[in-house]
C-alpha cells in the first residue's frame, strides 16, 4: 500500500513510493501560485530525504519566480516566527514530524506564521489538481537563495515572554532528548540563555533518529537514564521539527504525551485566567483543571490550524493537542516546544516545586490509543458505519472530527488520522480497567470488513 496523505497538515507520504520529487516541485508551485510568489521561507528536519526533498522545493519555488529564503535545518515553529520577522509571504517546512526517517512531508505556512486552514488547505489543492502554476520567465528567476540563521530571533523573542532572571537564579539542572532533529541547535542554547545546566543527549543533525520521534514514554529511556545519572530537575524530548514536548521527573518518570498539556494548563492557569483550547480526544483532565479556576475549555477538530485560529477567536491564554504540542500566545499561537520549555521552567524556578509534586497535583486518569490500519479508500466507511451502530443505539456523539461517544465515567472517539492511513481510536476513564472495555466496546463496532 502506497501511503499518501494530504489534509490540513500538508501533504506527507512514505519517500521513494508515494512521495516523490515530481509530487514536491508540484504542491512548491501550487503553493507559490496560491501565495501569488512574493519572499517563500524553507526550512527542513534532519530526515535523510531532506536535501533531496529541499532541492525539489525549491526549485518549485524559483520555476514560480519566488524569493526564497532557506533556513536549513531549522525548527518549524523558528521557520514560523521568521515569517513577519522578515516580511515574507509564507513558508514551506519540510518535515514529517513525528513519523519515522522513511516519511516525509511538506506543512505550509501563511504569511501570520499559522498553517493553512481547512479552506485554505482545499484551495491549495484545487490549485495543485489544476496544475495551473504560476511561471516566470528565464530572464527573472532568481539565481541566488539567500541563507539564514533565524535561531537568535526565536530565542529573542522566548526571552520576552518568560521570567528568564527567575530561571537563572534557580540554576536548574536539564537534560535534553534532541532525537538528532531540527532542534538539536535550538534547544541548547536556549536552555543556556535560561542559564540551566544542560546535558544533551542525540544533537548530532547529521546522525539518524536515534529512536522513533514521537515524545512519548515508551521512546523515553535514554532520556530517563540521563535524568537519573545527571540528578537532572526534569527532561525534556523533542520530536522531529521541534512542535511536540515529551517530560520526565526529577523522580525518573517518563509521562504520558497527554500530560504535557495538563501541566501547561495548570501551571498557566495559576497566573491568568481565560480560555484553553485544545481538540475533542485531548484528555478530558483539561476540563477537570480547567474547572478549578473557572476557565472555559474550547474544543476543536483534531489539527493545529483549527487550535490556532480559535486561539485567536476566544482570547485563549493557552492552547495544544494530547500529543505534546503547546501554543503560548505570547510567543506564538502555534505549538512550539521551546516555548512548553520556557513556561514550565519559569514555574519551577518561581515556585521552587519540583516536577514530581507539580504532577502528584493533576488528575490522573487512564488514556488508552488504538489505531487500526487501513487503505485510504476504506477509512470513512468504517467510521460510518460506527456512526451508524452508535446511532442506533440511542448514545449521545459528537461528530465535530470523527465520532466521540460520552459515557457518564469516560469517552471513546475514533477518526480518521491527520497524517497515516488509519483510524485513531483512543478511550479515556477513570481507571484503565473501564478504559479498556471502553476500548473494546469501540473495537467491536469498528470492524475491520
Amino acid at each position: 500500500m502506497k501511503l499518501l496523505k494530504i489534509g490540513i497538515t500538508g501533504v506527507r507520504g512514505v519517500v521513494g513510493e508515494s512521495f516523490t520529487p515530481e509530487l514536491t516541485v508540484g504542491f512548491a508551485q501550487a503553493f507559490a501560485t496560491y501565495m501569488n510568489g512574493g519572499r517563500i521561507l524553507v526550512c527542513r528536519d534532519t530526515r535523510p530525504s531532506g536535501p533531496m526533498v529541499h532541492a525539489a522545493v525549491n526549485a518549485g519555488l524559483l520555476a514560480a519566480g519566488c524569493e526564497v529564503i532557506d533556513l536549513g535545518v531549522c525548527p518549524t515553529p523558528t521557520m514560523q516566527l521568521s515569517i513577519s520577522h522578515l516580511n515574507a509571504n509564507g513558508g514551506i517546512a519540510i518535515t514529517a514530524g513525528h513519523n519515522p526517517e522513511q516519511w516525509n512531508a511538506l506543512k505550509f505556512v501563511r504569511s501570520d506564521g499559522l498553517y493553512l486552514n481547512a479552506t485554505q488547505g482545499e484551495e491549495l489543492l484545487d490549485i495543485y489538481h489544476q496544475g495551473e502554476f504560476a511561471k516566470t520567465s528565464w530572464d527573472k528567476i532568481k539565481t541566488h537563495i539567500e541563507t539564514l540563521d533565524a535561531t537568535p530571533h526565536h530565542i529573542a523573542k522566548l526571552t520576552t515572554a518568560f521570567d528568564v532572571a527567575s530561571i537563572r537564579a534557580r540554576q536548574l539542572t536539564v537534560a535534553v532528548d534532541c532525537c538528532n532533529g531540527a532542534c538539536a541547535r535550538l534547544s541548547p542554547l536556549w536552555l543556556q540563555e535560561l542559564g540551566c545546566k544542560v546535558l544533551t543527549i542525540n544533537d548530532n543533525s547529521g546522525a539518524p533518529f536515534p529512536h522513533s520521534p514521537e515524545p512519548k514514554p515508551a521512546n523515553m529511556a535514554q532520556l530517563l537514564a540521563v535524568v537519573k545519572a545527571g540528578n537532572a530537575d526534569i527532561g525534556f524530548a523533542h520530536d522531529a521539527d521541534g512542535e511536540r514536548l515529551g517530560i520526565v521527573t526529577e523522580k525518573g518518570e517518563a509521562l504520558s504525551e497527554e500530560l504535557t498539556l495538563a501541566l501547561a494548563t495548570h501551571i498557566r492557569l495559576q497566573r491568568r485566567v481565560g480560555p484553553v483550547v485544545t481538540n475533542v480526544c485531548t484528555s478530558m483532565a483539561i476540563d477537570q483543571i480547567a474547572k478549578g479556576f473557572g476557565a472555559p475549555v474550547i474544543r476543536t477538530a483534531v489539527g493545529q490550524a483549527y487550535i490556532s485560529e480559535t486561539m485567536i477567536e476566544q482570547g485563549a491564554v493557552l492552547g495544544g493537542e494530547g500529543s505534546g504540542g503547546i501554543a503560548v500566545p505570547e510567543v506564538q499561537t502555534t505549538h512550539d516546544s521551546a516555548a512548553a520549555i520556557g513556561l514550565i521552567l519559569e514555574h519551577l524556578a518561581r515556585t521552587n516545586e519540583t516536577m514530581s509534586e507539580l504532577v502528584d497535583r493533576l488528575p490522573r486518569l487512564s488514556m488508552i490509543k488504538h489505531n487500526i490500519s487501513l487503505e485510504p479508500n476504506r477509512l470513512y466507511s468504517i467510521l460510518n458505519r460506527f456512526r451508524l451502530k452508535v446511532e442506533s443505539e440511542r448514545l449521545s456523539y459528537d461528530l465535530t472530527d470523527g465520532i466521540k461517544v460520552s459515557f457518564p465515567d469516560g469517552w471513546i472517539h475514533a477518526r480518521a488520522s491527520n497524517t497515516e492511513s488509519m483510524i485513531r481510536v483512543i478511550a479515556e476513564s477513570v481507571d484503565e480497567s473501564r478504559a479498556r472495555q471502553l476500548l473494546e466496546w469501540a473495537r467491536d463496532r469498528i470492524g475491520r470488513e
